[in-house]
């Protein structure tokens, strides 16, 4: 897509495998945006069934694209990161759609050691809206939710220790790291579907490192009321 000199580029990270069912209709929702600095970057793990081909007949509102094995969700990631040239990077999933607020959040972008979220639509449900630093720690919040300003994979990446959870330990990671700060904007920027690896599968290796990032990253005082919580079946 092309980009504007006078604003701020954000690229919005896809990846993909076997996405032909969602995949054009997703990027049409980038291509409808009222923004006009938007970077497209999409990986694809190597798909059979037709995204290759839907990529292949994009390619001109790409970026950039390529389509070989990766080790998963997050290693596909942290390969589209280092194509990223945007100032802020946005992650959507290939059945995800963008909505119009998105653009509004984009415009609203001014601190570039700020992590902006807002809100998603998802199942039906009410859009979560702001937070508490301990919903934060315990629950985590939806990927699509938030844009991040490029300097946090200056200093932070996915770890692909974690199968489905990789984003949920590096917000936890920016939440403990001082030189950034979490900031809610009021806007639902978009429709989220819940069917992915991250919203299916428990991520059983970063349930068991959860206590210790918690206290690293949120302090005792969050540590042991999720702790307690926990004891109690609460958590």
């Amino acid at each position: 897509m092309v980009s504007s000199t006078q604003h701020q580029t954000v690229t919005i990270i896809i990846v993909t495998y076997n996405a032909a069912s969602t995949l054009q209709t997703c990027l049409d929702s980038v291509y409808m945006q009222a923004y006009p600095a938007i970077e497209l970057v999409v990986i694809d793990g190597g798909s059979n069934d037709g995204t290759v081909r839907i990529l292949e007949e994009n390619a001109n509102r790409i970026h950039y694209w390529k389509s070989e094995h990766d080790n998963g969700i997050y290693d596909a990631m942290n390969k589209a990161l280092k194509k990223a040239n945007g100032e802020w990077i946005y992650f959507l999933g290939a059945d995800d759609e963008l909505l119009p607020d998105f653009s509004n959040m984009c415009f609203a972008l001014t601190d570039k050691h700020a992590i902006y979220y807002g809100s998603v639509l998802t199942r039906g449900l009410k859009p979560l809206g702001k937070v508490s630093d301990y919903y934060l720690a315990k629950h985590g919040i939806i990927q699509q939710s938030i844009i991040y300003p490029s300097v946090v994979f200056k200093w932070h990446n996915y770890n692909l220790k974690y199968p489905s959870s990789a984003d949920f330990a590096l917000n936890m990671q920016t939440f403990g790291d001082k030189r950034l700060r979490w900031q809610y904007l009021d806007f639902v920027i978009a429709k989220f579907c819940d069917t992915g690896v991250s919203g299916h599968s428990r991520d059983k290796i970063f349930e068991k490192d959860k206590p210790r990032l918690i206290l690293k990253n949120f302090g005792f005082k969050f540590w042991l009321r999720f702790m307690l919580r926990k004891l109690r079946g609460r958590a």
